[in-house]
């Protein structure tokens, strides 16, 4: 069984998408660090024919809180408002807009505080849009010794859903040793994204942007499609 393992993104670029669609189960983590500079509560979108930087605000709170004990912040509403208003005017006359628009809002709307089941509510409305049907699983939930680190969370997370094969984005090369993970019983495999490139208003194509970007140009055929342009290394 495939396992992939991941931190929550918030409207993730497609290479996300396309790790989850190869997996049979896709493990969320909520008990882990939240960082500033990732990619947990932000992310990217076109704006004005280049890419332009969005964010969740988060209530004020300890750096040292993991995920789940994170909230959105009492400025929500207003900068939701602000964040939407920029889509719309971005992407308000892209060719799938109509169709992208509402699930984009919808995901906006969720009315869950805690910034884990935000981000979860969206991954959820998203891989239901893209009919990916690998269940997602929280974590925290996994019966695990949950004091473990790196990559022997890693692997006691795939013995214990029964997993043989574990599915690491690319840049985890640098990270994870395929003997090593191979002594315990489980193939090591790198997803790498193909270079897809789509017409973005007549601009030069600006890569690696929110799912939101790939939503408001492509079709969900065209999308399902791209699921697939990736390679196992």
């Amino acid at each position: 069984m495939k396992i992939g393992i991941m931190q929550p993104y918030f409207l993730p670029y497609l290479g996300y998408f396309q790790l989850m669609n190869a997996c049979d189960e896709f493990v969320v983590y909520d008990n882990i660090k939240f960082t500033k500079k990732g990619w947990i509560h932000r992310n990217r979108m076109l704006l004005n024919g280049t890419d332009a930087m969005f964010s969740l605000p988060l209530k004020s709170d300890s750096d040292f809180l993991n995920v789940d004990q994170r909230f959105l912040g009492e400025n929500f509403e207003k900068e939701k408002n602000k964040i939407l208003g920029q889509i719309r005017s971005s992407y308000g006359k892209a060719p799938c807009f109509r169709q992208a628009y509402p699930v984009i809002e919808d995901i906006f709307n969720c009315k869950e505080m805690n910034l884990f089941t935000f981000i979860l509510n969206s991954l959820n409305k998203l891989k239901e849009y893209l009919s990916i049907p690998t269940p997602l699983l929280i974590s925290s939930t996994i019966a695990i010794d949950h004091e473990l680190k790196g990559k022997y969370k890693v692997m006691e997370i795939i013995k214990k859903l029964g997993g043989d094969v574990y599915i690491n984005p690319i840049g985890g090369m640098e990270l994870y040793d395929k003997a090593e993970f191979a002594d315990n019983g489980i193939a090591l495999q790198f997803h790498k994204m193909r270079p897809i490139v789509y017409p973005q208003s007549g601009n030069a194509f600006v890569s690696s942007l929110s799912i939101l970007d790939v939503m408001m140009f492509n079709d969900r055929t065209a999308i399902m499609s791209y699921l697939g342009e990736f390679d196992l290394l």
